[in-house]
């Protein structure tokens, strides 16, 4: 099992034992007469952090063990954890305990009945895990006198932020990486939908809104298919007309007909007969033909203020989803207004704004990130992987002094809405490797960056670092970190209160 890594401190009892919040049991009658022991230990499942006092021949020791669980910081609250002393040339020495009544804390009990050095192994049996700590050699001294004449002169300086405000609260520690970090640079930015996705279906004229069909208008969230009739805008009524007169428009238009057909008919039998030209009866057939338009023109006018399905349709040019109807059966709309709005959406752009002092810094874009507010996750689009590069254009605009580049990336289900403005970082093309965190990790603490690094357990350190290009969910940091280093990812706030006011942040154990 591979430790990823240990850190051992020690410190005078008085130091670890005088707080009236612990309860690390006094058996044997001995145990805060000595120095205290504090160990930290990892492996890929766990945390181990356990608290005793220097080990003495012959005097009963319990072990105030605390179990994390590495894959979400939370206590291990099941299981046995058995505590063993080896090696040294002696037998093999052990205790065990179950999880106390404070979930993530075991208190086995070992009596070393052998001075010298021993290996410290705490092996760990819980529903999904079986791991074993290895956290080196510890001296059993001969007597209480060895046993103080061990003390180190104080405790550790740092942040005390205990192991129960850490699992009450959302913490989380990681160790800092060495990765490839691309270089970006901060762009505002909207998701939209692409030029191609997007349609507005607007009023040629003034007119009312009918539905197409007794289903009635299609409502937002609606997928409509390509060339399908969306409702029919019903030109407004000018002037002086009304109803009757367009009755009588389409009496005059029938009676018109009937009389060009007979024309029509008289004219064709006097041409059998030899008895006309036949250019009269050409004349006859072109009049009953547009007698016959017009009775069609005029019964259509009328039907369309009549309940029919008359008007004009509104179709739309597109596939998509209704993102927004501009008004109810009835609603009256004017010349160019937008009445339907149709997106379709499986395919976005995010369209960011490059500052013109930053082009400098751009070649050609090799994609980009962006992170959605109450996102865990920073979304990230790469040129060639899952995204494609739209366009960035070579003119700066006068009024913004930016220059917009465009990349369009799968959208799943839906699943992001067009319109969001979002903060996102634009990738310039360069990369380079060095330390990386999470960028949840830097804190701005009176505009200084800082993250804060775990010595111990339940001991943390401020410290201040120089950040570098954000790369997605990551910062560069340019100095003030070592790779390895176990820094706090999630919680750091919390640490940081406990720094500044300590009581704010429920300090003290409760075993």
């Amino acid at each position: 099992m591979q430790i990823s890594r240990r850190i051992l401190s020690l410190a005078l009892a008085s130091a670890l034992f005088a707080c009236s919040d612990h309860d690390h049991g006094k058996a044997g009658g001995h145990e805060n007469d000595r120095p205290g022991t504090a160990v930290t230990h990892y492996t890929q499942q766990t945390e181990l952090f356990v608290e005793f006092p220097v080990l003495v021949r012959g005097e009963d020791t319990e072990f105030v063990a605390h179990l994390t669980r590495l894959a979400d910081f939370q206590p291990v609250s099941d299981g046995t954890l058995v505590v063993t002393l080896s090696g040294g040339g002696h037998p093999e020495e052990s205790g065990e305990s179950q999880v106390s009544g404070t979930p993530g804390i075991f208190k086995p009990l070992v009596a070393p009945q052998h001075a010298g050095k021993r290996r410290l192994t705490f092996t760990l049996s819980a529903k999904g895990l079986n791991t074993k700590h290895d956290v080196g050699e510890v001296q059993v001294h001969a007597d209480a006198k060895a046993a103080k004449a061990s003390a180190d002169g104080g405790a550790e300086p740092g942040i005390k932020y205990t192991k129960e405000q850490q699992w009450r609260n959302d913490f989380a520690a990681l160790p800092a990486e060495t990765r490839s970090i691309k270089e970006s640079i901060p762009v505002t930015a909207v998701i939209r939908p692409r030029a191609s996705g997007e349609a507005r279906i607007v009023a040629h004229g003034a007119g009312v809104l009918r539905s197409a069909g007794s289903a009635g208008l299609p409502q937002i969230g609606v997928r409509v298919s390509p060339g399908q009739v969306l409702g029919y805008l019903v030109p407004r009524l000018g002037g002086e007309t009304d109803i009757a007169t367009l009755e009588l428009a389409v009496s005059r238009a029938r009676l018109d007909a009937e009389l060009a057909t007979a024309e029509l008919t008289r004219l064709e039998a006097l041409l059998r007969a030899e008895a006309v030209a036949e250019k009269r009866v050409y004349d006859a057939r072109h009049r009953e033909r547009t007698t016959r338009a017009e009775l069609i023109a005029a019964e259509r006018r009328l039907a369309t203020y009549q309940g029919g399905t008359g008007g004009i349709a509104l179709k739309s040019p597109i596939g998509g989803v209704i993102v927004s109807v501009a008004g109810g059966p009835g609603a009256s709309f004017e010349d160019g207004q937008t009445i339907f709005h149709v997106a379709e959406l499986s395919r976005l752009w995010l369209e960011a704004q490059v500052p013109e002092s930053e082009l400098g810094r751009v070649g050609t874009p090799s994609g980009a990130f962006f992170r959605l507010d109450g996102a865990e996750r920073a979304m990230v689009l790469e040129v060639g992987r899952n995204a494609r590069l739209v366009a960035f254009a070579g003119i700066v605009n006068p009024q913004t002094r930016t220059v917009p580049a465009i990349l369009e990336f799968e959208n799943p289900g839906g699943r992001l809405k067009a319109g969001v403005q979002v903060r996102a970082g634009l990738y310039t093309g360069r990369s380079a490797d060095g330390i990386a965190v999470p960028a949840s990790a830097l804190v701005d603490d009176s505009g200084q960056a800082v993250v804060f690094v775990q010595k111990g357990g339940e001991l943390f350190e401020r410290r201040m670092v120089t950040p570098g290009p954000r790369d997605g969910d990551w910062v560069a940091i340019r100095s003030g970190l070592t790779a390895g280093e176990r820094i706090v990812t999630r919680g750091a706030w919390q640490v940081r209160l406990a720094a500044s006011a300590p009581a704010r942040g429920g300090h003290g154990h409760t075993h």
